[in-house]
C-alpha cells in the first residue's frame, strides 16, 4: 500500500480583501507538516497554486521554502509539486534544480514532452505518479508542435497522452493536474482557466481513463468528480464569502495493490474563521469580548447608523465588509424601490439627535434649531 497526503491552492502571499494571510498560511502549513509526520506519506502532492501570483511577495517564496527544508528534515516522503494557473511556471520549475540533491521530488512547471514520472514501490510493484502542470493553449501547441490545440481539454489531452506513454507496464498510475472537471462545484474566488472569451475551460472526467488516483488542484472546494478516484483537495483556507462555514481539509489517500483507494480527510483548523454576520447594530457590538474572525456585516437597522464600521471593528477587528440589508434588496430589485428626497437642515438635524440620543427631540430643541437656521440662512442670502 502506498499513502498518499494530497494538498493543492495554498495561494502564499494572498490577501483576504487587504488582510493579510501570513499567519493563517503559517498555521495550515504547520498543520501539513503534523499530518506528514503522523501519518508518513509515502508522497506528499501540493497540485498547483502554491502562490497566489506569478510574482508573490519575498516572504511568501521564503514561506514556502521553510516549510519544504522542514518537511525534507522530518520526513522521507517524495515531493510532488506543479504549477497552477496563478503560478509562475517558470518559477515552479526552477525547484527542480534542487530535485538530485534532495532525493525523490517531482517538480513540474513548465510543459514536458516527455513527462516521465515519479516511481514508488510498495509490496505490489511500482507506482507511477505523473506531474502534469497548469498550461495555456498556446504553451502547449509549442510544447507538443501541434496547432490544433484551442481549449484547457485539448492541452491536458496532449499532456495525459505524454504521460501515459511513460508508465511502466503493470504500475498503478496517479494523475496530478490543475484544472476544471465537469460537474465540480466552484467558488468565487477561482480565477478562470481559459484564455478566449466564451470559451469552454472544463474537461472530462473521461481523460483520466485508467488512472487509479487523480489529485487534482484549481477548486477550492474539496470534492470528488465524475469518480470517487478523482478528487479536488481543496484549498487549506476560505479566500471568499462564499465558503464561509466550509470545511477545509488534505485528503490522505491509501493506494492498496490492487488499483483500489480509500480516502481520509484530515480536516485543517484555522487561525481564524470566514463568517457573514447578520442583526441589528446594537445585538452585533453586545458580543461579551472581541472576536478575531474575518466577518461580513449585514446590518437589519431600518435606517442608516452613525459609523457603524467603526463601531462593529471594535469587537470584530477584522470585519472587512459592510452592507444593509434593505440596501442590498432595493440594489437586486428584490426590495422596495424608493424614491429619493432630500431631507430639509432641519429634519437632517432632528434625525442625527434621535439616533445619538435614543429620545426624540423636544420642542424646546426643535425652536432652538429652528431659529439658529434661520440666522444661518439669512448669513448665506446677505453674502
Amino acid at each position: 500500500m502506498v499513502k498518499i497526503l494530497h494538498t493543492s491552492d495554498w495561494h502564499l502571499g494572498r490577501q483576504f480583501q487587504g488582510l493579510s494571510l501570513y499567519d493563517d498560511h503559517a498555521t495550515v502549513l504547520d498543520q501539513v507538516l503534523a499530518a506528514v509526520e503522523a501519518h508518513r506519506p509515502d508522497v506528499l502532492i501540493i497540485a498547483g497554486d502554491v502562490f497566489d501570483r506569478a510574482s508573490p511577495p519575498n516572504w511568501a517564496v521564503r514561506q514556502f521554502n521553510e516549510f519544504v527544508g522542514r518537511c525534507r528534515s522530518r520526513s522521507a516522503a517524495a515531493i510532488v509539486i506543479i504549477a497552477g494557473n496563478h503560478d509562475s511556471a517558470d518559477r515552479i520549475g526552477s525547484m527542480s534544480v534542487f530535485a538530485a540533491a534532495e532525493g525523490a521530488v517531482l517538480v513540474r512547471g513548465p510543459l514536458h514532452v516527455e513527462e516521465r514520472p515519479l516511481i514508488v514501490f510498495d509490496n505490489a510493484g511500482p507506482v507511477a505518479v505523473s506531474a502534469l502542470p497548469f498550461g495555456y493553449e498556446y504553451a502547449a501547441r509549442e510544447c507538443f508542435g501541434r496547432d490544433d490545440i484551442d481549449c484547457p481539454a485539448e492541452v491536458l489531452a496532449a499532456q495525459v497522452a505524454a504521460a501515459r506513454a511513460y508508465v511502466p507496464d503493470g504500475a498503478r498510475w496517479v494523475v496530478v493536474a490543475h484544472a476544471f472537471v465537469e460537474g465540480a462545484q466552484i467558488s468565487e474566488s477561482e480565477r478562470p482557466l481559459g484564455r478566449a472569451v466564451g470559451g469552454i475551460e472544463t474537461i472530462p472526467s473521461s481523460l483520466f481513463e485508467g488512472a487509479h488516483y487523480v489529485a487534482l488542484g484549481h477548486l477550492h472546494r474539496p470534492q470528488t468528480v465524475g469518480a470517487n478516484h478523482i478528487r479536488y483537495s481543496g484549498a487549506p483556507l476560505a479566500f471568499g464569502f462564499d465558503e464561509a462555514g466550509q470545511e477545509k481539509s488534505m485528503s490522505l489517500v491509501e493506494l492498496h495493490g490492487d488499483g483500489s483507494t480509500s480516502v481520509e480527510l484530515i480536516k485543517f483548523v484555522p487561525r481564524r474563521q470566514v463568517r457573514r454576520l447578520r442583526g441589528l447594530l446594537s445585538e452585533l457590538i453586545a458580543a461579551p469580548e472581541p472576536c478575531l474572525d474575518i466577518v461580513k456585516v449585514v446590518l437589519t437597522d431600518p435606517q442608516p447608523m452613525i459609523e457603524p464600521m467603526k463601531r462593529i471593528r471594535e469587537v470584530y477587528p477584522n470585519a472587512v465588509q459592510l452592507s444593509y440589508e434593505w440596501d442590498t434588496a432595493v440594489a437586486a430589485g428584490t426590495g422596495p424601490q424608493l424614491t429619493p428626497r432630500l431631507q430639509s437642515p432641519a429634519e437632517v438635524v432632528t434625525g442625527f439627535l434621535e439616533q445619538v440620543r435614543g429620545d426624540p427631540i423636544s420642542l424646546a430643541e426643535a425652536e432652538l434649531v429652528a431659529a439658529r437656521l434661520e440666522v444661518l440662512a439669512a448669513e448665506a442670502d446677505a453674502a
